[in-house]
């Protein structure tokens, strides 16, 4: 889709690591925990927490802390209980909005995650009510300058990789959830390095979005929705003309 917002697919690329710099290591220290609590301690044994140390290492978190999240998953250390939860709304113009939060306080979250919605034109919609538009898959991407198409061809097709998308200055390589830590590991093998390596709500169909004003409402609620403490992630299937974006 040349010439349109690359939001569905790839989650503003440039934008995710620093967007979300203020908070990252308390979402990758949750993660860590709920990784260590549901498949043990050991990274070597625990494939989802080997992704994660990996992740915590590439944004420069100190070993000391990931140590530390990782001993309160095994009980080492005392430490609230961390759940995974998805919420589901709608953005301006018909837009479905995937939101994934880790918490220990599952009341805050959703109090948080509705008044923002409602604040900023949306609403938090009923579970299934929007996730039918949407497909839960990995996805890894890869800075162009790391690597080429044909070597994550050659890496990743054996490991299970469904597609692999091209989209300039980056790689997008897409599996199913199943295969995720086997692409993964074959990544980390040949010394491939990932920019972001996630389990993700890919659009099944996306919404045209042809007004400016109506792009920026959307884009506004995915910003304030993606500050909040205990959002992780959040995906729209939307499509807008990159021409909207510019003054």
């Amino acid at each position: 889709m040349a010439g349109h917002s690359k939001w569905a697919t790839t989650k503003r690329h440039k934008a995710v690591v620093d967007a979300k710099r203020g908070k990252i290591f308390s979402v990758i220290s949750k993660d860590l925990t709920l990784a260590a609590r549901s498949g043990g301690g050991d990274s070597e044994f625990n494939p989802r927490l080997r992704t994660l140390v990996l992740k915590a290492k590439q944004v420069n978190m100190p070993a000391d802390n990931i140590d530390r999240a990782i001993k309160k998953g095994t009980g080492e250390l005392p430490g609230q209980i961390i759940e995974e939860i998805v919420y589901e709304g709608y953005a301006p113009g018909g837009v479905g909005v995937m939101v994934e939060c880790t918490t220990d306080n599952k009341n805050r979250s959703v109090s948080e995650v509705r008044s923002t919605f409602s604040k900023f034109g949306g609403n938090l919609a009923s579970e299934g009510s929007v996730a039918h538009n949407f497909q839960y898959m990995g996805q890894f991407l890869i800075e162009s300058d790391k690597t080429s198409e044909e070597k994550l061809w050659e890496v990743t097709l054996d490991a299970g990789a469904e597609d692999i998308k091209s989209h300039g200055d980056h790689f997008e390589v897409l599996c199913p959830i199943s295969e995720f830590y086997k692409i993964s590991n074959a990544l980390s093998d040949h010394h491939i390095e990932c920019t972001e390596a996630e389990r993700v709500y890919l659009p099944i169909v996306t919404v045209p979005i042809l007004e400016k004003e109506i792009l920026q409402k959307i884009l506004r609620l995915i910003d304030r929705l993606d500050e909040l403490e205990d959002v992780k992630t959040v995906h729209a299937n939307f499509e807008a003309e990159e021409s909207l974006l510019k003054n």
